[in-house]
């Protein structure tokens, strides 16, 4: 039977940061270069999880057990810069390029297909046990997500370029969020995350080094500022983390399903402080997601690989 437990409160807070984020960073880029704004987010949101990294070298466990964190070694280092490169450089500048180019519809379709592509390599692999439930969970949150968004939705012409990037970061997002779980046996998902975002983020800075200079910052409005901290602390430090406390905890098909809600939270979002009607097929819609999303976390299995103690 379906509970609310923690790791899915965790994740429903989840979906609300980065569902009100769109709209917050929208604004923002109105003033602001997109990928001068998502490099300045990306470098503090890295400064805050090397703080939390180097400063909590000690932990208490919920039993007062004191212990060490597991050592970093060679192979860790080499995925950990993987992931950065994949998961963060990569997947960022596929997202922001792939946004600014095609429609906010298109966009919402493509991340819908986000859960199924993590299904479909988790089960290639064996990672997860995939049951036909949440395949039918799976298949109809990604219907009601074509139902909420698909009215109007172009899939080629003038937005082809952008759709092939955001199902190329897609795809990238899918391999970041299955290949951290091998370092989620030892390490904490604030580590992981942190130290694959730093590699991102510095790579990142590299390559729009130039749009960042171009930037007069000290013309930035306060709201700017606001949406720049909102997006850095929330969305990518706060959201990131329990991302991936979720795929350690219950695996990486079925956190991912949970990515279905952002678009619903965005037009929520929208429809209160932006005004946009709402119309019988969007609530459909939305019905559609919640029942998929539900029926993923009725009967499911323990992840193959299993959080620590």
């Amino acid at each position: 039977m379906f509970r609310l437990s923690r790791i899915d409160a965790l994740l429903l807070l989840m979906t609300i940061i980065w569902g009100t984020n769109y709209s917050i960073v929208k604004h923002a880029f109105r003033e602001i270069d997109p990928q001068a704004f998502n490099a300045a987010r990306m470098m503090m949101a890295s400064a805050v999880f090397l703080v939390l990294i180097v400063g909590v070298r000690r932990v208490r466990t919920p039993g007062s057990v004191v212990y060490t964190p597991a050592p970093i070694t060679t192979s860790d280092w080499l995925w950990l810069i993987g992931l950065g490169v994949v998961g963060h450089f990569l997947y960022q500048y596929l997202f922001i390029g792939g946004l600014a180019r095609t429609s906010v519809a298109n966009s919402s379709l493509m991340l819908g297909a986000t859960p199924v592509v993590i299904a479909l390599i988790t089960a290639a692999l064996g990672h997860d046990r995939i049951s036909l439930l949440h395949w039918g969970g799976a298949a109809l949150s990604v219907v009601g997500i074509y139902v909420v968004v698909g009215a109007g939705a172009q899939l080629g012409g003038r937005h082809l370029t952008g759709d092939l990037m955001m199902a190329a970061a897609v795809f990238c997002w899918a391999v970041y969020t299955i290949a951290a779980r091998q370092l989620m046996e030892r390490h904490s998902p604030v580590g992981v995350t942190g130290i694959s975002m730093i590699v991102g983020s510095i790579l990142y800075v590299l390559l729009f080094n130039a749009r960042i200079r171009a930037t007069d910052w000290t013309a930035v409005s306060p709201a700017t500022w606001f949406a720049l901290a909102y997006s850095a602390l929330f969305a990518l430090c706060v959201a990131y983390t329990i991302w991936y406390a979720a795929v350690r905890e219950i695996g990486s098909a079925r956190t991912s399903v949970y990515s279905n809600l952002v678009p619903l939270v965005a037009m929520l979002t929208a429809i209160a402080f932006l005004g946009e009607p709402v119309v019988p097929t969007q609530l459909a819609g939305a019905a559609a997601v919640l029942i998929g999303v539900a029926l993923t976390r009725v009967g499911r299995a323990q992840p193959i690989i299993p959080a620590e103690e």
